[in-house]
């Protein structure tokens, strides 16, 4: 194959290369880090101390509480109260205790409903008797008074609608297989690339600005998506809570953006010097002299010398070699 349609096709690869590298990573993210539900409540738990989460819940559990109070002349006049007992409530080990747990049984059904095939299509529910005794138990261990008479009761709270379920099953579905092959894929392409080029020091400095692209579009895309996910919420109000759960989520995706970034620019920085340094270090020709130039080297056997002779020392007569006319004659030993 001749040069110019081995580069076309190297650069047609390592485009692909560079296109697939974002998109792979955030199947790769969605499929084995948000999907697992161990990674998920560890990410989840430090959000039991952050400030707008825990107003964001006491918010809640303070209209639940108003509500099943029912309308009456004490309703205004307890609201206070209630609000001060709510927000008590999430500085507590309790709290926390029943924040991962609901964490961990809210993921744990959403999860079992997206990687099975119901026989008909309901929607997500989770019995709160699990965080209901868990909390419980919280408070019986501090001696909070009345701790133990607190009801447990099998309640059927709805997380996913039956619409929205049938949906994330099937983008479920599309994230797993595109985990599994988007990143070789990318891989693959990458090196082939480089194999086809005709120069492939260039090749892998395409690839690694190439990497070093996708990540900053990866890391773009999650800011955006994170400004898309708070103006879409129905009020401000709870945008700070909202904000701090999408950045607990996306950390791990944030951190891997940010390391094909570095990466990228480093293989590209280390092949471009490859390049340039050797130039820059001006060593000697070490090829044949030029056509013309004296040889600098000793002469051969048997060839004369042509340097000036030593000083005092001239070529010595041969013997028996008479004087020149008018020298004195040397005489000859008999």
């Amino acid at each position: 194959m001749s040069p110019r349609p081995r580069n076309v096709l190297s650069a047609v690869l390592t485009v692909l290369a560079g296109l697939l590298v974002p998109c792979g990573t955030l199947a790769a993210w969605a499929a084995y880090d948000l999907a697992d539900t161990g990674r998920y409540t560890a990410a989840m738990a430090p959000l039991a101390a952050d400030p707008d989460v825990r107003e964001a819940v006491a918010d809640v559990l303070e209209d639940g509480i108003v509500r099943e109070a029912g309308a009456g002349p004490l309703r205004g006049a307890m609201g206070p109260f209630v609000r001060d007992a709510a927000r008590s409530f999430t500085r507590t080990e309790a709290f926390r205790a029943g924040w991962d747990t609901a964490n961990r049984t809210v993921h744990g059904a959403v999860l079992r409903a997206v990687r099975t095939e119901p026989a008909d299509d309901r929607p997500v529910t989770v019995d709160l008797a699990v965080v209901t005794a868990r909390v419980k138990n919280e408070l019986a261990r501090d001696r909070v008074p009345f701790a133990h008479r607190i009801p447990v009761r099998h309640t059927e709270v709805t997380v996913l609608p039956a619409a929205e379920t049938d949906r994330l099953r099937k983008g479920f579905h599309v994230l797993d297989v595109a985990a599994r092959w988007l990143p070789c894929a990318a891989v693959v392409f990458a090196v082939a690339g480089i194999a086809t080029a005709t120069c492939r020091r260039r090749a892998v400095t395409a690839t690694g600005l190439g990497t070093a692209l996708g990540g900053a579009l990866l890391a773009l895309a999650v800011a955006v998506g994170r400004h898309l996910t708070l103006t879409g919420l129905p009020g401000p109000s709870h945008r700070p809570a909202a904000a701090a759960v999408y950045d607990a989520l996306t950390a791990t995706l944030r951190t891997a953006s940010w390391l094909l970034a570095a990466l990228g620019l480093a293989v590209a920085l280390a092949s471009w010097l490859t390049g340039v340094l050797p130039r820059r270090r001006g060593l000697p020709a070490t090829g044949p002299p030029a056509t013309g130039t004296p040889a600098t080297g000793p002469p051969a056997v048997g060839t004369p010398a042509t340097g000036p002779p030593a000083v005092g020392t001239g070529p010595e007569p041969a013997p028996n070699t008479p004087s020149a006319p008018g020298a004195p004659s040397t005489p000859l030993p008999p």
